[in-house]
């Protein structure tokens, strides 16, 4: 058996423990070989490859990022992307070929598994928006990350009185703000999936000094709307810049400083940002994200064995199962609202 690999989209906390997986059980189990393809979905149109055995992946376990390095090429924008694509798998006789990423990498995936080619996936995103699966590797680590800020920042807001905003990454869901702002004690948690005025905020605050508490922390995810005016269903995304990916996706960000001066005039409490970005997803993944990321490789090299194509592994419950890969792209997997009035209960 001749499996590829290859690691799409955004680096991930996580993505070392499914290659490491992937490789251990196809050599081990199937005395087959393995073939990483360097920066994502460009290395299989390009070619370019590296020969993966077990003393390639030996020690990477516990380090961030991915020994494959990734992009966010996109197959079907690219001149004979498929054609390329089948060239390439047939000219290194691949049985299957094992795509770890996000909902665009997977969505490749699922197209190039249409037009007859052997890919397997794996859902990778600190977002854990897929859909699909009960959670994604690589999302632990990043609320570990948020909730240790949250607690740092506690300290300093309540030594100078102030209100420290915290914006958090997601993209177009709240998970990590929910997740982290629980377990971080934040005062308040906004969320793309809920509107907001800014009145609402600056009336949280007001009522939670009122009662003798003289600092406040506000996380907001990312890609939470920023109220046009003061009404409750309108908005808009912040955007860090113009320009969109491969994909057609805008950069998020800047929401927090925009809050953040709104809430300081509001309010005419002294208010401070802090802008998580990138270190959500770097570093040595938590030891939960390490078992998941190990069984979703184990079980994607059971795939291609079993020439299961067109299927992504998935976590639900505490069972590691396929489930379509067209399933994972079909809808964001959005914070339901039983969770969010969990949160909703410490506002304040």
């Amino acid at each position: 058996m001749r499996v590829g690999i290859l690691t799409g989209g955004g680096d991930c906390p996580g993505l070392n423990a499914v290659i490491r997986a992937v490789v251990r059980r196809t050599v081990d189990k199937y005395g087959g070989e393995v073939l990483g393809f360097r920066y994502g979905w460009a290395g299989i149109l390009e070619g370019n490859y590296q020969p993966l055995g077990i003393n390639e992946v030996s020690g990477i376990l516990p380090r961030g990022g991915t020994i494959l390095g990734t992009s966010r090429t996109n197959v079907t924008r690219e001149e004979r992307g498929v054609e390329r694509v089948r060239e390439n798998i047939d000219k290194l006789k691949l049985d299957g070929l094992v795509a770890v990423g996000g909902e665009d990498t997977l969505g490749v995936g699922a197209k190039l598994h249409a037009e007859g080619l052997p890919i397997v996936g794996v859902p990778k995103t600190i977002d854990n928006d897929i859909n699909g699966t009960d959670f994604t590797f690589g999302f632990d680590t990043a609320v570990h990350i948020a909730t240790e800020a949250i607690d740092r920042l506690h300290t300093t807001a309540e030594s100078h009185n102030r209100v420290v905003v915290v914006e958090v990454m997601g993209r177009h869901t709240g998970w990590i703000a929910v997740k982290a702002g629980i377990a971080g004690g934040a005062d308040l948690i906004l969320i793309p999936e809920v509107p907001f005025t800014v009145e609402q905020v600056c009336d949280v605050i007001r009522k939670r000094h009122g009662r003798g508490k003289n600092f406040s922390i506000v996380v907001v995810a990312e890609g939470a709307e920023y109220p046009v005016e003061k009404e409750q269903d309108g908005g808009e995304l912040v955007l860090a810049e113009q320009e969109t990916d491969a994909f057609g996706h805008v950069r998020l960000g800047g929401i927090g400083n925009k809050l953040a001066d709104a809430i300081e005039a509001g309010t005419g409490y002294e208010t401070r940002v802090t802008v998580l970005g990138y270190t959500q997803r770097g570093g040595t993944p938590t030891a939960f994200d390490r078992v998941l990321g190990t069984r979703f490789g184990v079980m994607a090299a059971d795939l291609v064995h079993a020439e299961q194509f067109g299927k992504m592994v998935s976590l639900q419950g505490d069972r590691i199962v396929p489930v379509e890969m067209s399933h994972a792209t079909e809808c964001l997997k959005r914070v339901d609202s039983e969770l969010y009035e969990v949160a909703r209960t410490f506002f304040g």
